[in-house]
């Protein structure tokens, strides 16, 4: 297989170009310089954000498969599917399970209404749902059903640049008492990066198209399985203190961005932690143990000295030091 990577160097698309070269395949990555690919591939340097003039690197070449992750202006994607619809056979784009209309019933699947007023033109500041929907629109108009849509949830594993688990990590690794977002046995839904480009590229080897939810059943993880992995892959011997998520919430901290992964119940815990993801398991995803993915995440990040490396399209994440300290003490909001 010959693969082209739209990007290629970071998370999601490092773990599919370093997935595809482990199969044996031809890659070629088009990134804008910022980060070294993995070595073994072809790599082509251009701008996504310059439009046309930007992809001058890719006017000529075949590939089997193109692999998007783009998450900007939906006119990026649009750009570069003209472009390349005649010279590849399918096109991958990992969207994102956002793409959902709220509100978000429980046990939502592939057919549910997108958002609305989505366009593949769109350009400048469009939230992400929208940049995410605009993409898949695009993506579908230049190559029809050789389109794979990977519509992604929560994503994790070794390389995460948002710092969601590694936030947990680093929290665990200091030790002693850590503020534990109850209850520990409610369900969580994520994949690991790794899972996903194994899954996408399988699909694509097989010829699939269309829309797919791409996140671990049920069953999969609990909050508490999640963070007892951070604690023992650490070996901190930090203590979980679980807290109820009225007294967190009480106290004004930020589900998902304070205490990252986490969501008190309701229409955002259902939309998701609770996907019916019976189609992409029937096409063959298969999630890991969530232990491996927090101790290969530790692994990664002890390599890098501790320190995991951000997006700068995407605001840091994790509990203040004072309202930790705060809550410690078990005082309520300030």
């Amino acid at each position: 297989m010959r693969i082209l990577m739209l990007g290629g160097t970071e998370f999601v698309g490092r773990a599919a170009t370093e997935t595809a070269l482990a199969r044996g395949w031809q890659v070629t990555v088009f990134h804008r310089g910022h980060h070294a690919p993995p070595p073994g591939v072809r790599a082509l340097t251009g701008d996504r954000t310059r439009g046309p003039a930007g992809l001058t690197a890719l006017e000529s070449g075949t590939w089997d498969l193109v692999v998007d992750t783009w998450s900007g202006a939906p006119r990026a994607v649009r750009d570069a599917t003209r472009l390349l619809s005649g010279r590849a056979g399918h096109f991958a784009y990992v969207s994102s399970r956002s793409v959902y209309a709220s509100p978000s019933p429980p046990g939502r699947a592939e057919d549910a209404p997108p958002v609305e007023g989505a366009s593949p033109d769109a350009g400048g500041d469009v939230s992400y749902a929208l940049a995410k929907r605009g993409g898949e629109l695009a993506a579908v108009d230049a190559f029809g059903d050789r389109a794979l849509l990977v519509r992604a949830g929560l994503i994790l594993g070794p390389g995460e640049n948002v710092g969601r688990l590694p936030w947990w990590l680093g929290r665990t690794a200091r030790g002693g008492p850590v503020i534990a977002p109850g209850p520990p046995g409610a369900g969580i839904r994520y994949v690991d990066a790794r899972d996903l480009a194994s899954w996408m590229l399988d699909a694509v080897a097989r010829g699939l198209g269309g829309a797919y939810d791409v996140v671990g059943g049920p069953g999969h993880a609990t909050m508490g399985e999640l963070l007892d992995a951070c604690v023992r892959v650490t070996g901190s011997g930090a203590e979980l203190r679980w807290t109820d998520p009225e007294v967190l919430l009480a106290a004004g901290v930020e589900p998902w961005t304070d205490l990252p992964v986490w969501l008190p119940a309701g229409e955002l815990y259902d939309a998701v932690h609770q996907a019916d993801v019976t189609k992409a398991y029937a096409a063959g995803l298969r999630c890991r143990p969530v232990g491996e993915t927090v101790a290969d995440t530790w692994s990664w990040l002890c390599a890098r000295g501790g320190t995991a490396p951000q997006r700068p399209d995407r605001p840091g994440v994790g509990l203040d030091a004072r309202t930790d300290a705060r809550l410690l003490a078990g005082e309520g909001a300030p």
